[in-house]
């Protein structure tokens, strides 16, 4: 079956006959949900399932921003609070962290999975530096890229062993942003030298990872005039060139007041510049039809991209007892307090 090299969201926590009928004609490739899509675990299953059933894929992937702290779609009652990134830091340090960062991402792979999400956009790779917009901020698991790669790595690898697959964000890096991207246009002034040694570091050593997100920032030293998401310069010689990544690309949400133009302009620059998916949040039908009329299908490299990353959703262990987790994560956090 083919699919549209699209990832969707849809208006709320159930969907309505148009939605089911519009996804079974475009066909996206996944879809993502946000707060306005979650209610309980029973109604989030339920989505998940309608979703799927549209495009008659069981392996379709549903998406979901999971970080914890300040982005977590998913929250009590019904789901667990999650401590930000940097607050595993604040627990174990450099030497500890990753293990409490990895036992959380664990847990909250065993939420996602049981209401039928299969992606989570986490580890958050950006590395903030002083004078930085605060977008990320406490997201950040460190400011050191070396610490931020090790909580990375851990993140990843608890999202996959309890069958979540994780997206890297936001490549080749918004930690050095000025401003907030879902509201105006991040120019990062820095030379390429800094930016190979630091904000671009974490991402090469986990270039190994099945899937990325793209970054709405402009880096003046490699192309002054567009954000590295419509920039095929820094698609073809930082993301695939520099930092060595041979997996799935996707934009971040092309709905975000960092990019200019209509949403079909959008994201025609999009993939033009190389990005093998493009992202569209906010479930808006309008905005959808354009960004629809600009998707290619999903074919050649762009396909055996997908296909790979899909390749790596590995079941979740059995034996994994959520509470007796969750029980060693609260120690652990509560040990530094």
């Amino acid at each position: 079956m083919t699919s549209l090299a699209l990832i969707l969201g849809c208006a709320g926590p159930t969907l309505s006959p148009e939605e089911a009928a519009f996804f079974r004609e475009v066909r996206p490739w996944g879809f993502i949900l946000f707060k306005r899509n979650v209610e309980t675990p029973e109604q989030v299953r339920a989505l998940t399932a309608a979703l799927r059933e549209t495009v008659g894929r069981a392996d379709a992937p549903i998406l979901i921003d999971q970080e914890g702290g300040r982005v977590q779609r998913m929250t009590r009652p019904h789901w667990q609070a999650y401590p930000s990134g940097r607050a595993y830091f604040r627990a174990g340090g450099p030497e500890g962290g990753p293990a409490l960062a990895g036992l959380g991402a664990r847990l909250m792979a065993h939420d996602l999975a049981a209401v039928g999400i299969n992606v989570d956009c986490a580890p958050v790779l950006d590395v903030p530096v002083p004078g930085a917009h605060d977008v990320i901020g406490d997201r950040a698991y460190g400011t050191d890229p070396g610490v931020v790669a090790a909580f990375g790595r851990a993140v990843a690898e608890g999202l996959m062993a309890g069958g979540v697959l994780p997206v890297m964000k936001h490549m080749p890096g918004h930690g050095r942003a000025g401003a907030d991207s879902h509201h105006a246009l991040p120019v990062v002034e820095a030379g390429l030298a800094e930016l190979e040694t630091h904000d671009f570091r974490p991402f090469r050593a986990l270039a190994d990872l099945p899937m990325a997100m793209s970054a709405h920032v402009v880096f003046r030293a490699i192309d002054p005039d567009n954000p590295a998401t419509t920039s095929d310069r820094i698609i073809r010689e930082v993301v695939r060139g520099h930092i060595g990544f041979d997996g799935l690309l996707m934009t971040d949400d092309l709905s975000m007041n960092a990019l200019a133009g209509t949403f079909r302009a959008r994201a025609a620059a999009a993939f033009r510049a190389g990005c093998d998916v493009g992202l569209h949040c906010n479930g808006v039908r309008a905005e959808m039809e354009e960004v629809v009329a600009a998707a290619p299908v999903l074919a050649g490299e762009a396909l055996r991209r997908a296909e790979a990353a899909l390749a790596r959703l590995v079941p979740a262990a059995a034996a994994f007892d959520p509470a007796e987790a969750r029980a060693r994560l609260d120690a652990g956090l509560a040990a530094a307090a």
